[in-house]
C-alpha cells in the first residue's frame, strides 16, 4: 500500500489535477471531500476522457473521476483486495481505516504476493468489452 496519497477538492480543475501529478510524479489523485473520498481520477482519465475528448482543462475533475470509490480496509488480506479488484474492474483500491484515508493499494503492489500476472488478466477482462475477448481466426 502506499501511504502518501496525494489528494485535491472535486471542484479543482482538471488542469490543476494534471500539473498536481506532474509535481507530485504519481498516476493518481484521490479527490476529497469532507474528509472522505468521493472520486479517484488516473493519468489515463485525464487522457482518454478530457484531452482525447476535447475538452476544457478548466472542467472540474469530478466530471471525469470513478466515483464511487471503491474502498478497502488496512487489514484486507491481499488475495481478497485483488477479487475486489477483479469484482469492479479496477486497479486501485482506496485504502480507508474508519474514515481516514489510509492510502492507496495497485495492482502492481499485489505483484509481491505472486497474484499479479492472473489478478492483471482478470482485472483487464472485467474492465474491457467482451468484444474484445471473441475467438479470433478459423
Amino acid at each position: 500500500m502506499t501511504e502518501s496519497v496525494v489528494t485535491a477538492a472535486p471542484d479543482a480543475s482538471v488542469q490543476e489535477i494534471a500539473e498536481l501529478m506532474r509535481e507530485r510524479n504519481v498516476g493518481s489523485v484521490v479527490l476529497v471531500e469532507g474528509g472522505k473520498p468521493v472520486g479517484f481520477l488516473t493519468d489515463r482519465d485525464l487522457a482518454v476522457s478530457v484531452l482525447a475528448a476535447g475538452r476544457a482543462g478548466s472542467d472540474p475533475a469530478r466530471e471525469f473521476a470513478s466515483a464511487p470509490v471503491i474502498t478497502a480496509g488496512p487489514d484486507l488480506p491481499a488475495e481478497e483486495a485483488g477479487e475486489l479488484m477483479v469484482r469492479h474492474g479496477v486497479r486501485r483500491l482506496v485504502v480507508v481505516s474508519g474514515d481516514e484515508l489510509a492510502g492507496v493499494v495497485a495492482l502492481d503492489d499485489l505483484a509481491a504476493s505472486g497474484l499479479a500476472a492472473e489478478l492483471s488478466a482478470r482485472v483487464t477482462r472485467a474492465a474491457l468489452p467482451d468484444f474484445y475477448f471473441h475467438a479470433r481466426g478459423g
